[in-house]
């Protein structure tokens, strides 16, 4: 998978900037079904922001790692608790600047 240029990443961050997280990470972690949602939601919007619900910041950043990993996705962004994740659609609904 191609790497997301400075300019792309930007542009994905200011497009992020106004949403809200659409999965939230729970007690019990990252279960198949937070996984599945998220893989719904990438393929739905593309450009996501999650929350991850755990203490220690080096587990946060591990799990964004994995997420990304798991479901094919860039990590655009990870700010305190909330992730940005971007994974392309078939027919992309936003073109990223070159």
């Amino acid at each position: 998978m191609n790497t997301l240029t400075p300019a792309q990443r930007s542009f994905l961050r200011s497009r992020a900037h106004a949403l809200k997280p659409v999965v939230v990470t729970g007690q019990a972690g990252l279960t198949d079904a937070v996984l599945d949602e998220i893989e719904r939601c990438l393929a739905h919007h593309e450009l996501i922001k999650i929350k991850l619900n755990f203490e220690d910041r080096r587990i946060r950043r591990q799990q964004a790692e994995i997420i990304c990993r798991k479901t094919g996705s860039h990590g655009v962004q990870h700010i305190g608790r909330m992730a940005v994740l971007y994974r392309p659609a078939v027919k992309p609904r936003i073109q990223l600047p070159v």
